[in-house]
């Protein structure tokens, strides 16, 4: 009896050897993954759990960090630096926090409080406005710039009869421009005083300033009335203060009344560069409509409104962009403001002339404003739709590996050539994703909800939302590390009939390694073998054969892994096996 001859199926074998992180679209690339847990690209081909984070310390009332010589973290109403707790008397109303915290020179500043803190000298702080509010006699004088009181000069229209050397007339033949004149001996003419100055006296009014602050001086009455409004200090002292003015009479005397203020203004988003603070500000202010971009005088933090002609002037200028701003950091030199549709370019100058321009293009998120951050010489952050790279010139998106999926609320750092960014899916889940920006891989950690990020000595640190505990996350590269991974749908390049029937993984772990099957979108995931390691080696997991469409993996695991390669094994079985 002539019996036929059997054909044996077909089997093929492939080899993954590189591993190219989180990819959460429909077709994915092999060595990539539809879902991560804790995985990092430090490794890179080989797949690598992500180091262990220590924990610093635990807050009760977290509000925002920053790294000076020491880190400085606001903990409720103080500032913790370097172990040693001030005192900031900050607001913790929630309109008030988080905190936006610049460093200049020695000085911590802290908005939206606008305190300061001499992080060399803690007795050195408070708040960068002063006021003061008159409740005795007030009194004002004609004076010299330095504070000094004139003898005595004549008031009229006509000019004094056989004047001696210096003696000073008062000429108000022009009624509107009274002009000081003082005799000079050597030219035999009235020499007129270019600029004239008054002496306002209280009990307490220099107290908080300092000489040339801007200020802003209000509630004089009667012929004095003239003098309110912006004004610098040019002298002052604990009773007196001096500033630019003229008046024909030898003295003016009120009660109460006076106030005189050094504001700052308030600002949306600060930032400092090139010794000045910058910051900018849309909305409502005292009722009027208000679209500005500010910056303090030149090395002064609490001036903002000084104005003496110089190059170290305050500055302020409007802006014809539309909508709120989303975020504010310098960047190579430039202040950047952004809103959700463009970006204020500041280009300072040294003479003062600074020149802003609008670029158009993908600006800040409303709400990410922490997703700013700089890696290497190129700014990050999150816009509307995804993840932008900035060079200075256009942004660029670097984040198609994140999907379709919709983000909000980003907070990001950086360290070495690593992006971290935490941010909220259309489900309110949290992700804390790790974008290499060397290699251009994304990898997907947990579902850490950072309130802030910063670095210090080559480690990043950051506020976790959740529990008020302060992270490194330069801890030991090995421990109890749980994750998992999970593949793109796998069957739409199978063809014949060709099915998964066991996979050869080669790792180095101590822990146990789970493989899970999804036979079709949406089904059950069934438990298909593990293996339990003992250093670096191999191990096969078996797949049984399924009639299906597609299917997904997932491998799991509880301790770190370094995965060096996945080997997948095929075999095509008949239309009727399949």
């Amino acid at each position: 009896m002539l019996l036929p001859n059997l054909r044996l199926a077909g089997s093929s074998q492939q080899m993954l050897q590189e591993f190219r992180g989180y990819n959460h679209n429909l077709r994915i690339r092999e060595g990539e993954w539809y879902n991560e847990q804790n995985f990092m690209s430090e490794d890179y081909p080989v797949l690598t759990t992500r180091r262990q984070r220590r924990e610093i310390t635990t807050l009760s009332r977290p509000a925002g960090c920053i790294v000076k010589d020491a880190m400085a973290v606001v903990d409720g109403t103080d500032v913790i630096y370097n172990g040693n707790t001030i005192d900031m008397g900050l607001s913790i109303a929630e309109t008030m926090c988080p905190k936006q915290l610049i460093s200049m020179g020695a000085y911590l500043l802290i908005w939206p409080d606008k305190k300061f803190l001499n992080t060399q000298d803690f007795s050195d702080k408070g708040s960068m406005e002063n006021s003061f509010a008159a409740n005795g006699t007030v009194t004002i004088k004609l004076a010299r710039a330095d504070g000094s009181e004139f003898g005595s000069y004549v008031t009229g229209t006509t000019a004094p009869q056989n004047p001696a050397n210096g003696d000073l007339w008062m000429d108000t033949s022009n009624e509107a421009v009274p002009v000081l004149k003082e005799w000079s001996e050597y030219s035999a003419m009235w020499v007129t005083i270019p600029t004239t100055y008054i002496k306002i006296s209280a009990g307490g009014i220099g107290v908080g300033f300092e000489q040339y602050d801007g200020v802003e001086i209000a509630g004089l009455t009667g012929s004095a009335e003239e003098f309110n409004g912006s004004h610098v200090i040019y002298a002052k002292d604990d009773g007196w203060i001096v500033v630019v003015g003229i008046m024909t009479t030898a003295q003016i005397t009120q009660t109460g009344g006076l106030t005189v203020k050094r504001a700052v203004p308030d600002m949306d988003f600060v930032t400092e560069c090139g010794n000045r603070v910058w910051g900018c500000k849309y909305g409502m202010v005292d009722g009027k409509p208000v679209n500005e971009i500010y910056a303090s005088k030149l090395g002064d933090f609490k001036n903002w409104s000084c104005y003496m002609g110089l190059a170290t002037d305050s500055f302020a200028a409007g802006r014809g962009s539309d909508g709120v701003f989303t975020g504010a950091i310098t960047h190579l030199g430039h202040p950047l403001f952004f809103k959700e549709n463009c970006i204020e370019k500041v280009y300072p100058s040294s003479a003062g002339a600074h020149q802003i321009v609008t670029v158009e293009g993908r600006g800040v998120q409303k709400g990410c404003w922490r997703s700013l951050a700089i890696v290497g010489e190129t700014l990050y952050y999150k816009s509307r739709v995804d993840v932008c790279a900035f060079t200075g010139s256009l942004p660029g998106s670097v984040s198609d590996a994140l999907g379709d999926e919709t983000y909000t609320d980003a907070r990001a750092g950086a360290v070495g050539g690593l992006y971290y960014i935490s941010m909220k899916d259309s489900a309110d889940a949290w992700h804390l994703f790790v974008y290499d920006t060397e290699k251009g891989i994304w990898h997907r950690q947990d579902a850490t909800q950072a309130m802030m990020f910063c670095t210090m000595d080559g480690e990043l640190f950051y506020i976790d939302e959740a529990s008020g505990k302060v992270y490194g996350c330069g801890g030991a590269d090995s421990g109890d590390i749980p994750w998992s991974i999970e593949s793109g749908v796998i069957g739409f390049d199978l063809a014949e009939n060709e099915y998964i029937s066991r996979f050869v993984v080669r790792c180095d772990t101590l822990g146990s390694v789970h493989l899970e099957v999804q036979y079709d979108e949406g089904g059950p995931w069934l438990d298909r073998g593990s293996y339990t390691g003992s250093g670096l080696g191999s191990f096969v997991l078996p797949v049984a054969p399924r009639r299906c469409d597609h299917l997904r993996l997932r491998f799991s695991g509880d301790k770190a892994i370094k995965i060096y390669s996945i080997t997948k094994y095929m075999e095509r079985g008949s239309d009727t096996m399949w």
